[in-house]
C-alpha cells in the first residue's frame, strides 16, 4: 500500500501531499473534551472523524509510528461555573463527566489515543511558557493578569484567513480592562479564594483555556508536530492563539504543519442550542440507538461538510448495518488494495469509501471467501463490523417479543395458514413486523430474524 496522502490544509486553504517531518514518528493532536458537561452529538463528530484518520495513520506507517495525542481540558471558566451551578465541587463533576466521555469513545468504537493528558497535571509547564512569553516581550502583566500581545505576531491570523480588524469585527473577542488591543487573549488569571488556583510569579492563578493545548503538544509532540485536528468552530480563536503563542515561546516558523477541520452539525436542520432545546448528549444516545450506526451516520458525509443528524439519517445507518452483518464471521483482518482505501487517502472522503463497502458487500454476497474477507478488512478499517454478537443484542433489545412469544405468534400464523385462514395469517406477520420481528418462509419452513 502506498502512502500517498493528502488532506485538505487548513493553513494553506488547499489540499496538500501529506509529508510527515519523520516517518517513525508521526504526531497528531486534537483538542479533545472540556469536561464541564455531556459531550454532545457534535462532539462525536471529530471524536469518530480523527479516530478513522489515527486508523487510517497506522495502516500505512505501523501501529508504534503514529502518537495520537487528545487532551482533556478539566481547568476551565466553564467548568468553574457548572460546578456552582449544579453545586457540585470540580473534581467530582470533571470526574464524572470524564468517565461519562470515556463511555462515549467505547461506544463509538474509537480506539485510546497514545497519549490522554489532563491541563491540571501541566500546570509547570504553562507557568514556563508564560514566563518565557514574557520575557521574549510577546506578553505583559497588569494587575496579576498575563495577556499575549497579538500585534508582536506578524502572523497573527493566517489560520483563518483574516486581518486584525476583520478578526475583531468577525468574531467575539473576550472584553477586559486590563488588555492593551482587543484581540489579546490571556495566558494567566488571578483566581478567586474558592475557585482552583496554583501559585506563579504573578500570584495565584489558573491558565487561559488556549495555553492549555499548546504545553500539551509540546509535551508529547514537540515545538513542531504533523497534524492538528478539531472542529470547525475552534479555528478562531483557539487554534489561532496556539499557533500564535507556540511559535513565539519555541522561536519556530510554524506549529503543526497540517490543520484539518471538521464541519458543524445540526439537528433536523437547525443548529444545536441549549436555549432550543435541541442538544443530543452522546450518553443519551446510548441509550437507543446502537454505537455502529452513531459512527457510520457520522462518517455519512465528508467530515468538512456539515452534517444533519436526524431520524432518516439514524434508520437508514441502522438498514445498513443489517445488512453488512449478514456477512459478518470472525477473520485476520487482509491489507486493504489501493482501490478499496484511496478514498481514505484523499482528505479522508468517507462517503466515496462508503460506497465502495456497498460494492464490496454485494460482491462478498456473490463471490468467495477471500471476497468477504476484502469487505470485512475494509469495514473494520473504519471501525465497523467488529461484534456480531453486540449487534444481535442491540436488535433483540429493540425487539418488543422475546423468542417464546415469536415462536408462539409463528405457530399461530402456520395454523391458520393450514386452514386456509390467510387473513389472520397475514395479521399475525404484520403484528410480528410492527414489533420488530421479520420472518420467512422457505421450503415449507418458517424463519425469523430480528429487523
Amino acid at each position: 500500500m502506498t502512502k500517498n496522502l493528502n488532506f485538505f490544509n487548513t493553513l494553506s486553504n488547499k489540499k496538500e501531499k501529506f509529508t510527515p517531518i519523520n516517518d517513525d514518528r508521526v504526531g497528531m493532536y486534537v483538542c479533545g473534551p472540556t469536561v464541564y458537561d455531556f459531550p454532545h452529538i457534535g462532539n462525536a463528530r471529530p471524536l469518530v472523524v480523527f479516530d478513522v484518520l489515527f486508523r487510517l495513520l497506522q495502516s500505512l506507517y505501523g501501529k508504534n509510528k503514529v502518537i495520537y495525542v487528545r487532551n482533556i481540558t478539566d481547568i476551565d471558566d466553564k467548568i468553574i461555573e457548572s460546578s456552582k451551578k449544579n453545586k457540585k465541587n470540580i473534581k467530582e463533576l470533571t470526574e464524572t463527566i470524564t468517565k461519562s466521555f470515556h463511555e462515549d469513545c467505547k461506544y463509538l468504537n474509537c480506539l485510546k489515543p497514545t497519549f490522554e493528558p489532563k491541563a491540571t497535571e501541566h500546570i509547570k509547564g504553562m507557568i514556563d511558557m508564560v514566563s518565557n512569553l514574557l520575557k521574549n516581550n510577546h506578553a505583559y502583566e497588569n494587575k496579576k493578569h498575563v495577556y499575549f500581545s497579538v500585534s508582536s505576531f506578524k502572523k497573527y491570523g493566517k489560520l483563518s484567513n483574516k486581518n486584525s480588524e476583520q478578526l475583531v469585527a468577525g468574531a467575539r473577542v473576550e472584553i477586559s480592562k486590563y488588555k492593551k488591543d482587543p484581540l489579546d487573549f490571556v495566558l494567566w488569571k488571578p483566581s478567586e479564594d474558592k475557585d482552583p488556583g496554583w501559585n506563579s510569579p504573578w500570584g495565584r492563578g489558573r491558565p487561559g483555556w488556549h495555553l492549555e493545548c499548546s504545553v500539551m503538544s509540546e509535551k508529547f509532540l514537540g515545538k513542531r508536530f504533523d497534524i492538528h485536528g478539531g472542529g470547525l468552530d475552534l479555528v478562531f480563536p483557539h487554534h489561532e492563539n496556539e499557533i500564535a503563542q507556540s511559535c513565539c515561546a519555541n522561536k519556530t516558523d510554524n506549529f503543526a504543519n497540517y490543520w484539518l477541520h471538521n464541519g458543524f452539525v445540526t439537528f433536523d436542520k437547525e443548529k444545536m442550542s441549549k436555549s432550543i432545546g435541541n442538544i443530543v448528549t452522546i450518553n443519551k444516545l446510548r441509550e437507543s440507538v446502537n454505537g455502529q450506526v452513531v459512527r457510520l451516520a457520522l462518517l455519512s458525509s465528508h467530515y468538512k461538510q456539515p452534517l444533519d443528524w436526524n431520524e432518516k439519517l439514524i434508520q437508514e445507518s441502522q438498514n445498513t448495518l443489517d445488512k453488512w452483518y449478514s456477512q459478518y464471521e470472525k477473520i485476520n483482518t487482509e491489507e486493504l488494495k489501493e482501490d478499496v482505501i484511496k478514498p481514505l487517502k484523499e482528505d479522508l472522503n468517507t462517503p466515496e469509501y462508503i460506497a465502495k463497502l456497498h460494492s464490496l458487500f454485494d460482491e462478498s454476497t456473490r463471490g468467495n471467501k477471500s471476497s468477504k474477507v476484502k469487505f470485512l478488512s475494509a469495514c473494520q478499517q473504519i471501525g465497523l463490523l467488529e461484534d456480531k454478537q453486540s449487534w444481535m443484542n442491540f436488535k433483540k433489545s429493540k425487539a418488543k417479543f422475546d423468542e417464546k412469544l415469536i415462536d408462539q405468534k409463528i405457530k399461530e400464523r402456520n395454523e391458520a395458514r393450514k386452514k386456509g385462514n390467510y387473513e389472520m395469517a397475514d395479521t399475525l406477520r404484520k403484528e410480528l413486523e410492527d414489533n420488530g420481528v421479520i420472518i420467512e418462509d422457505k421450503q415449507a419452513k418458517t424463519t425469523w430474524k430480528y429487523k
